[in-house]
């Protein structure tokens, strides 16, 4: 396989929606008011690992386009845990994509302690040989979900997806700690919101 050629368009569709996503922050500064997306981020799959989910989930590699739904992926972060289900809403609103799936991971997290909301949509992009409709996988969460998210994630890359017990039952420890501090912070949010923008206006001032 090609994987250049093949990759190409899910590359311009995360280049794309990081764009378009990023454009709501930018929205909500210019009318001041507070964004509920933080940053946005994105990447195509590395090859290595799709051929690793490939041989886990026998798939086909003819068939990836259609039974591998995070070729492209876009992860949106939030302050708040509030303001997850304002970005879906964002994200379903939308007419240039069609939303195919959703995994609510927050409401019904996974075992090892795992939050987020997968969205995945059906994009189209424009390529030499015309359109061409994709999957995308975009996952919204807040900032400590994606920190403890990350460091899972390497721990499974570490132990090659044999975590040890101690270890696995001090990750859950620790991700009902982010989800007690992401309740905390929603408790406070309109403090956070009101210092963050005396703080932006200071060093505007200041320019």
């Amino acid at each position: 396989m090609e994987w250049d050629i093949f990759l190409a368009p899910y590359k311009q569709a995360v280049d794309e929606l990081k764009v378009k996503l990023r454009g709501y922050r930018d929205l909500h500064e210019v009318s001041g008011k507070n964004s509920p997306i933080e940053f946005v981020t994105g990447r195509v799959k590395p090859v290595p690992s799709i051929l690793d989910k490939a041989k886990r989930k026998a798939i086909p590699l003819d068939q990836l386009n259609t039974q591998m739904q995070d070729l492209a992926g876009i992860r949106v972060m939030c302050q708040f845990v509030d303001d997850i289900m304002k970005v879906v809403g964002l994200i379903r609103g939308r007419t240039d994509l069609t939303v195919v799936e959703e995994r609510d991971y927050i409401s019904e997290k996974k075992k090892s302690g795992y939050r987020s909301y997968h969205i995945v949509v059906q994009y189209p992009v424009q390529t030499v040989d015309g359109e061409k409709k994709i999957l995308a996988e975009i996952q919204v969460r807040t900032l400590a979900m994606n920190f403890w998210a990350t460091i899972e994630h390497s721990l499974n890359y570490k132990y090659k997806g044999n975590i040890p017990t101690d270890v696995k039952a001090r990750l859950i420890r620790a991700a009902e700690a982010a989800f007690r501090l992401d309740e905390e912070m929603s408790q406070i949010r309109e403090e956070i919101w009101v210092a963050q923008q005396r703080f932006l206006q200071k060093n505007a001032d200041k320019d």
